[in-house]
């Protein structure tokens, strides 16, 4: 908004320096050519009587006229209406004045030439009348054109801001949950690995709940949380199914979106996962030439099946976190990331690249 308020006043001051130098530029020319300064005056005079009532023609249009008419539905009428008794009652006052004619003038050109000549000259006014009409509904259009640019593109960031907060949030209790299921089963089995888990978990909340709601967070505490992801979700694998991580955090500060890999991480485990079956989950991530690069592979099964065995129509690239991520992708990161898959049999790839 103050922003808006700014730009308006630089218009503003724009146009008026414009006017003034339309004004101005007549007797200033003169002046630099004769050095008269009588007669730069007398130039200036007849500049005013002329270009003065245009001026305030143009004002009363450009910040009265146009906004409160014509740019108003069921008033467009008052507009032309208004600006008719305007011309009219300027123009007739001048045509019923009594003009008198220099002598030397109608032996030179002849009476009838010379009213011919006054004529024209009214018409000519009456162009320009409405021609600096015409620029005040022109730029006045581009003005409003401008800034409806600017309301819409304000509304469509604030929701994008609005839709981001809400699709963060659905991230964070979907996965804390399986979190928390997985430990509440360790306490029975190893209570010494279940404390070390707590421990864990209390940095993964805390990064989940706290960390995560700036829009950026560094790629070494998002990895971070991620290797505590991926040992906390390890803690319900038997020893049939292998997991492997591999997070390269680099030297120097670079900056991503918190919990954008989340869900194909929870997605792996889910799908990839079988106490039945020997199964894998890898998760790989590194920085490279500008990008950031997520790489995770796992085993495919269906309802605790071998993909072997399992319709061919459910497919593994679903549900509401995998959604989510690609939202969040597309709102942070428009033109500036890939998302690609490959499913063969009994194995699913999902690699994501940023540029950041």
């Amino acid at each position: 908004m103050v922003t808006r308020i700014r730009k308006n006043y630089i218009i503003d001051l724009a146009q008026l320096i414009a006017w003034v130098g339309l004004m101005l530029a007549p007797s200033l020319v003169d002046l630099t050519i004769t050095g008269n300064l009588s007669s730069a005056f007398k130039i200036l005079g007849g500049t005013l009587r002329f270009i003065l009532p245009l001026f305030l023609l143009y004002a009363v249009n450009y910040y009265f006229l146009v906004p409160s008419f014509l740019h108003r539905q069921g008033y467009v009428k008052w507009f032309y209406l208004v600006n008719a008794v305007i011309l009219l009652a300027w123009d007739l006052s001048r045509f019923l004045q009594k003009v008198e004619f220099p002598k030397e003038t109608i032996d030179q050109f002849g009476e009838q030439g010379m009213w011919a000549f006054y004529i024209g000259s009214m018409l000519a006014q009456v162009f320009i009348q409405v021609l600096v009409i015409a620029l005040a509904v022109g730029i006045r259009h581009i003005m409003r054109t401008n800034e409806e640019k600017m309301e819409l593109e304000e509304e469509r960031r604030k929701s994008a801001e609005a839709e981001l907060t809400w699709l963060k949030h659905q991230l964070n209790p979907h996965f804390l949950f399986n979190t928390l299921n997985n430990i509440s089963s360790l306490t029975q089995i190893d209570p010494d690995k279940a404390q070390e888990s707590i421990g864990q978990l209390s940095d993964l909340l805390r990064y989940a709940l706290y960390d995560s709601e700036a829009d950026r967070v560094s790629l070494a505490a998002e990895m971070e949380f991620m290797s505590n992801y991926v040992d906390l979700m390890a803690l319900r694998c038997n020893e049939l199914t292998q997991v492997e991580k591999e997070f390269e955090v680099p030297q120097e500060h670079v900056e991503v979106a918190p919990l954008l890999f989340i869900s194909l991480v929870e997605n792996a485990f889910k799908h990839g996962v079988n106490a039945r079956y020997p199964s894998y989950v890898k998760v790989k991530m590194n920085y490279r030439n500008g990008k950031v690069w997520f790489f995770c592979s796992n085993s495919v099964f269906y309802n605790d099946k071998p993909i072997e065995i399992v319709k061919k129509s459910d497919k593994v690239g679903s549900g509401i976190g995998l959604e989510n991520m690609k939202r969040r992708l597309e709102l942070l990161y428009p033109g500036r990331y890939t998302y690609d898959f490959v499913e063969e049999k009994g194995d699913y790839t999902v690699t994501v690249s940023l540029q950041v």
